[in-house]
């Protein structure tokens, strides 16, 4: 393990890389998207709004070229990653904490033919292991939650920022209207002790020299998926045999339960921010 990781981003490195999250989340979450998705109907596939959330996220970064080099934090199973490289044509730096989701991030990437273009890198975001100003923009799908440290992972992402360059990403986040023992149901599941929230991030960002661009709130779109994601493991529940735990499923359901909630409780906020390094 390397030493840059701290205790919160090591717990979340060993449950990605366990058999029942991995099977969980590719099976279950999305595929190659495992995000928060944008749903047009109640009963959409979680894959098709997980990936239209790629597809708008992409739309507040300005055209780039080949030259262009985009890091993707926390990339999971790598499909934003992918949308970008084909979109763009740019080179993307995909890193992320789990071995596991980055061997299967490496092999749909080759399968994909943009093996050459996305660059899987075992690593943190807590300590980004690429050189100052060397990247036009940096994208982040719910996972900087996830950080003991987020203010050290936005000095980070300002530290890898060329000027001009863009930082677009979504979290998990605490609304700001609730008491602490409302969000403790969803805080234990995830082993964390808080959230990060709008405000937290501009103030963040702020402090690290970037400029706030917008907030997308898009609240609701969290309690759906988060529904969506229960229905769909209650539903395929029998066919997760010997691939998922009975125990991690049970787990997995109440912890949904809680987020949705919480969520209707308003104590939670997800959307798109959007922040710029100045030129």
């Amino acid at each position: 393990m390397s030493e840059s990781y701290s205790d919160v981003v090591q717990t979340a490195r060993d449950y990605y890389n366990s058999e029942d999250a991995d099977n969980f989340y590719f099976l279950i979450w999305g595929g190659e998207d495992i995000h928060i998705g944008l749903y047009q109907s109640e009963s959409e596939a979680i894959a098709t709004a997980s990936r239209r959330t790629v597809e708008k996220l992409a739309d507040l970064l300005p055209a780039m070229g080949p030259e262009a080099r985009i890091l993707d934090i926390g990339s999971g199973y790598g499909g934003a990653s992918r949308y970008l490289a084909k979109r763009f044509g740019c080179k993307v730096t995909a890193l992320n904490l789990s071995e596991k989701e980055n061997a299967r991030n490496r092999e749909m990437s080759a399968e994909a033919g943009v093996g050459e273009l996305v660059d899987v890198v075992d690593g943190s975001f807590e300590a980004i292991p690429l050189e100052d100003a060397s990247c036009d923009a940096v994208w982040s799908q719910d996972a900087i939650l996830h950080s003991g440290k987020r203010e050290q992972v936005i000095a980070e992402v300002a530290r890898v920022l060329k000027p001009g360059g863009h930082f677009v990403f979504t979290d998990p986040m605490e609304s700001g209207h609730c008491g602490r023992d409302d969000l403790e149901p969803v805080l234990a599941r995830i082993h964390l002790s808080t959230l990060g929230s709008p405000q937290f991030y501009e103030k963040a960002a702020k402090a690290n020299g970037l400029e706030f661009v917008e907030w997308q709130e898009k609240t609701p779109q969290l309690i759906r998926h988060y529904s969506r994601v229960a229905e769909e493991l209650s539903g395929q529940r029998s066919t997760l045999s010997g691939k998922v735990s009975e125990g991690y499923i049970d787990r997995m359901l109440t912890g949904l339960e809680n987020w949705v909630k919480a969520g209707e409780k308003g104590c939670l906020a997800w959307g798109f921010l959007h922040f710029k390094k100045p030129e």
